[in-house]
């Protein structure tokens, strides 16, 4: 019929050469993946800075189930896996994390991550909150905020005199 079957998919990830891959790549195997993308690069990349794994995401299909050794294997923040967990369960994809025994093809597993993600954006909001007092405060203090200024006022004051336009 050409239907492609469900797959187990592997992804595993060392920061360093001097780092092994053999560890993560056994865990994946025994866990029943079929096939194992792999990157050897730093975790603060962004999902699309790693090869390894946008190849990954080039070939995961519906129905398949991406599994990892260990989350920070895959993502560099908890906001990084809320996004890429958000990916996966809409295109239909499974993700199991098997140190941490995270398997969104379960209710609890499910439950788990969206519990993580609330977490992630109640703090994102405490930081926003944060930032924002601490921007007013400032303000208040009599602090410019916002880009450094080109030009004093007192020199645009005096171009302007000279004819100088205000949009030049």
């Amino acid at each position: 019929t050409g239907e492609k079957t469900a797959m187990k998919i592997g992804y595993a990830r060392v920061s360093t050469h001097e780092q092994n891959l053999d560890l993560q790549t056994d865990a994946l195997r025994a866990a029943g993946a079929e096939k194992i993308y792999k990157d050897i690069l730093s975790g603060s990349k962004t999902a699309s800075d790693r090869p390894g794994f946008e190849n990954l995401l080039s070939h995961v299909r519906e129905g398949d189930c991406v599994v990892v050794w260990r989350l920070d294997r895959l993502a560099r923040s908890l906001k990084d896996l809320i996004e890429i967990a958000a990916d996966f369960e809409a295109r239909g994809v499974q993700l199991v994390m098997l140190t941490e025994a995270i398997d969104t093809t379960t209710p609890s597993g499910r439950l788990i991550l969206q519990v993580m993600g609330s977490i992630a954006e109640f703090e994102r909001q405490l930081i926003a909150d944060r930032a924002r007092a601490g921007m007013m405060a400032a303000k208040e203090r009599g602090k410019h905020i916002g880009a450094p200024m080109k030009i004093n006022l007192k020199t645009a004051a005096a171009l302007l005199k000279q004819g100088v336009r205000v949009t030049e």
